[in-house]
């Protein structure tokens, strides 16, 4: 199937740029067996909008985190942005950063990714570069430390994440028609490093055995037979040792298996998502929809496509 993203702009001289704007999907990552691998980036969105001019820098930022996340050169997609136009042998301009934030922060939608790319593909335009989305989730991983969310974030649909070295690789796979996510989103929090912190340092044979099983096949359910979806999210490497930080998201999962419906940990947690779809092109998704409880208590619910894309960057040039 032909890559639905638009094909980049061709390279040549350096031109200034008066704006650029960036839209990043959230992403679940892992979906069970697909531990630091697999990705999935869906239609929910954080816009930035980066403006050149001065010498210092100006961060403010609406929606998710606006009371939390800081507003100077320590904010992670400044931080970011001075990352991108650094390895690009770019100048780094004084400029005001725009954040209209909807992706839920520490929560296990790739809050943390989407700040990453979104920057780095801000240095890119910034630059006046093409974007190179390959050099964009060696860059993100550097950042980050791990590829999963970056390469969805970087790519849209479904990826395959590694690394080779201490580089991050990933390839794009297109998603069968019709799948797509519902989130539970609790109000608590949850840190990466915290829910990592829980995991052994060595699991059984017969369970990285078990899991490499289904993670293969994982990818066949997600790219053509999505009735295989609840047999391949099966996972013994990370669900259940992290049930000490989030008791109430692993009893979800339990519940939501146990009624036939494909549900996982998202990223680190705590979100629950569930996965979904079906074969009929262009049926939509609202059977699927349907056919998913509402949140519990203090639970936020999200219908989700999968997103096609990936980061988009518009600037306008100046001049």
């Amino acid at each position: 199937m032909a890559d639905p993203r638009p094909e980049p702009e061709s390279g040549g001289n350096r031109r200034p740029c008066d704006q650029v704007r960036v839209r990043v999907p959230a992403t679940s990552a892992n979906l069970g067996p697909g531990f630091d691998a697999f990705g999935l980036a869906l239609t929910l969105y954080d816009d930035l909008v980066v403006t050149p001019g001065g010498s210092g820098v100006t961060v403010t930022v609406s929606g998710e985190g606006e009371s939390d996340v800081p507003l100077d050169e320590t904010h992670l997609v400044v931080r970011s942005i001075h990352a991108g136009l650094e390895a690009l042998g770019a100048p780094v301009p004084g400029f005001t950063l725009r954040c209209e934030n909807r992706i839920p922060h520490g929560r296990g939608l790739g809050s943390s990714s989407a700040a990453i790319v979104g920057g780095l593909a801000a240095a890119f335009a910034l630059a006046g570069e093409p974007l190179d989305r390959e050099r964009l989730v060696v860059l993100a991983n550097a950042i980050e430390g791990h590829p999963d969310n970056v390469a969805a974030a970087a790519l849209g649909g479904f990826t395959i994440a590694w690394t080779e070295g201490e580089a991050g690789r990933a390839v794009r796979l297109e998603p069968a028609d019709g799948i797509a996510a519902v989130a539970y989103v609790p109000d608590n929090r949850v840190l990466t490093k915290q829910a990592r912190g829980l995991l052994p340092g060595v699991v059984s044979h017969t369970d990285a055995a078990a899991n490499a099983g289904k993670a293969a096949l994982l990818v066949a359910a997600l790219t053509g037979r999505p009735e295989l979806l609840l047999t391949a999210t099966e996972d013994r490497l990370h669900q259940e040792y992290r049930e000490p930080a989030m008791p109430e998201s692993l009893a979800l999962v339990h519940k939501l298996r146990g009624s036939g419906l494909a549900a996982i940990v998202s990223g680190a947690g705590p979100t629950v998502a569930v996965l979904g779809g079906h074969g009929e092109k262009g049926a939509g998704h609202g059977q699927f929809f349907r056919g998913t409880p509402d949140a519990p208590d203090g639970w936020a619910k999200y219908e989700l496509a999968i997103d096609p894309v990936g980061v988009q960057v518009w600037s306008m040039e100046a001049g």
